[in-house]
């Protein structure tokens, strides 16, 4: 069965917004390209510099995703790294060290993977490179030559799809780790040379019954970051 919805006018933004996960398994119903349509089309009304919209979108099903999915896989288990970009600062100091530590062991848990198992942690890792069963792949591009301000553009227009996919009944996983592989990754897929790729996305059906989707990962008091000037 096809997923092929109205968007449910029932959900509210805030529900949107604070009942949001990334999925980590995904059922494998196709999802329906006037519904994906819908979802980009809406969140394309995402604030950008002059009104500017430097995104480009990248849609990736079927014969094509399957590919894709080979191909980098084959990279990652090669060790071909060829990142687009740097995403972290070369040392991570806390307190993200152990922000991103405790994420980590959260999911080796719920996967049963012990913190010393190479392999195991190596296929958790592939999970990605496959949209953890998501039938749908979304990769976001824009023009090398963009400044700072186009990042905050780009990631305005990808929270939208994040914030709209649950009120057509889907799931989504914001994954950067397909921009660690962007060589393998244009092989596959017909990213122009002066476009960089900023990040793929999983998008489908949550797979409700999965231990992994109960995780919910913790966030920071407002306290810690929020100041006040009166």
């Amino acid at each position: 069965m096809i997923v092929d919805t109205q968007p449910d006018a029932g959900v509210s933004a805030y529900d949107a917004v604070v009942t949001r996960r990334s999925i980590r398994q995904f059922l494998p119903a196709p999802v329906s390209d006037a519904t994906i349509d819908c979802i980009i089309a809406g969140a394309s009304r995402a604030p950008s510099g002059q009104n500017m919209q430097p995104w480009q979108v990248l849609v990736v099903t079927g014969d094509t995703r399957a590919r894709l999915c080979s191909v980098v896989s084959d990279a990652v288990r090669a060790g071909e790294r060829s990142d687009e970009y740097s995403y972290f600062p070369i040392k991570i100091r806390e307190p993200y060290r152990g922000r991103r530590r405790k994420v980590g062991f959260d999911l080796f848990d719920i996967y049963g993977i012990a913190p010393d198992d190479v392999c195991g942690r190596q296929d958790a890792l592939l999970r990605n490179f496959d949209f953890f069963g998501a039938p749908v792949g979304l990769f976001f591009t824009m023009e090398r030559d963009w400044g700072y301000g186009a990042w905050i553009d780009i990631g305005n227009f990808m929270t939208n799809v994040m914030t709209l996919a649950p009120a057509f009944g889907l799931g989504t996983c914001p994954q950067q780790a397909w921009a660690e592989y962007g060589a393998a990754v244009r092989r596959v897929l017909p990213v122009a040379d002066d476009h960089i790729i900023v990040s793929g996305m999983a998008l489908g059906v949550p797979d409700l019954g999965a231990a992994v989707n109960r995780l919910i990962t913790e966030r920071t008091p407002t306290i810690d970051f929020v100041r006040y000037y009166r």
